[in-house]
């Protein structure tokens, strides 16, 4: 199932960090980290089954739960919510607002991102 939220999505930059989040190395602060990390690539990722319990989670949210509603999951020392913050109806769809909480690696990653899904191709777009 959560291969059917990657393969169904609009594929841009903003996408990319939200199918697979990248969490990054503390190396000598925070801004010589940042270039470190940007430079040589230097971040970890969610593993394997990390990322399903992340994607069902998402796929719970956009699927089911309402505004203020969260889908939480945690899998091997990672965890994270998705929560709908506001929904849009649409004529051809809805909009969702997600806001997503994710730890892992002793990192917090925070994103934010609106989901719209089409119902004439049956597709979630996503927007910053």
């Amino acid at each position: 199932m959560a291969t059917l939220l990657a393969m169904n999505t609009s594929i841009n930059a903003q996408t990319i960090e939200i199918v697979n989040p990248r969490f990054s190395n503390d190396i000598n602060g925070a801004f010589l980290g940042q270039i470190l990390n940007t430079s040589f690539g230097w971040f970890r990722t969610l593993d394997k089954e990390q990322k399903e319990a992340y994607h069902s989670s998402m796929i719970l949210a956009l699927e089911d739960a309402q505004p203020g509603e969260f889908a939480r999951w945690y899998k091997n020392d990672a965890s994270g919510t998705v929560r709908v913050a506001w929904q849009e109806l649409r004529t051809n769809g809805i909009c969702k607002r997600l806001h997503i909480s994710l730890i892992a690696y002793n990192t917090i990653k925070n994103i934010q991102t609106t989901a719209c899904f089409n119902e004439v191709d049956n597709r979630w777009s996503w927007y910053n």
